[in-house]
């Protein structure tokens, strides 16, 4: 096994346990019942995302900066990674709204501005894959990224800024039980370090998608040769 291989595994014997605490350690919710156990990835999944859209951020600043192409490789992976985290947030979303709320949707402000962070970066993702490969698209794309990055805050404090049906944040105001925070906390650290092994991943194929990056003598020397008369 080579070390993707191995952090692949490691990553989902991680996923496996936080699943393991999730239906067996943490109590079943008094007032909710077992389908409020979907907190657990769905938070999980959103602070994963949120990582991930923060490395785009990087990886674009970087790039802007110094046209570094190992940077843009990394924005370009951890969008990848962050549009697969926000769809599961999404999708676990809707599948605890239902029995609690009595329908999968609303146009609450914390799904709406969910939805648009997905949108912003899916955008993110077809700019580059319709754009010619080059300068140009990276730039564009770098600068998509960055001030998508400004959904972030909004997602998080939607709750907080606007009267909202979705649950306010429970973490920071010490309404879970101890069982309950504990295993949030070990399925967010294995969710992170999912997140962390995906882009990782996703970057070494972004790096064979790329291929070799020619030497720059080389370089300099075949324009020479073009460039050069023709023997008569």
């Amino acid at each position: 096994m080579n070390r993707y291989e191995k952090g692949a595994a490691a990553a989902v014997a991680l996923m496996v346990l936080a699943a393991g605490a999730i239906f067996l350690f943490a109590p079943t919710d008094a007032l909710q019942g077992p389908v409020q156990r979907i907190f657990y990835l769905h938070v999980s999944s959103a602070i994963a995302a949120y990582g991930c859209f923060a490395v785009v951020l990087l990886g674009g600043a970087i790039y802007l900066r110094s046209e570094n192409l190992a940077a843009d490789r990394l924005a370009r992976a951890g969008a990848v990674v962050g549009l697969v985290f926000t769809t599961v947030c999404l999708v676990m979303g809707m599948l605890w709204a239902k029995p609690i709320w009595g329908a999968f949707w609303t146009w609450d402000a914390r799904l709406t501005s969910t939805l648009v962070l997905w949108i912003i970066y899916a955008g993110y993702l077809l700019v580059r894959r319709l754009a010619e490969p080059g300068r140009q698209a990276a730039r564009f794309a770098a600068v998509v990224g960055i001030f998508g990055f400004v959904d972030v805050p909004v997602v998080h404090f939607s709750v907080t800024w606007w009267r909202t049906v979705h649950p306010g944040p429970v973490i920071v105001n010490d309404a879970l039980p101890p069982e309950m925070l504990a295993t949030f906390l070990f399925t967010m650290a294995c969710t992170l370090a999912l997140a962390a092994v995906m882009i990782a991943i996703r970057y070494r194929l972004e790096t064979l998608a790329d291929g070799p990056v020619p030497e720059p003598a080389k370089v300099v020397a075949a324009v020479g040769s073009r460039d050069a008369e023709p023997v008569r």
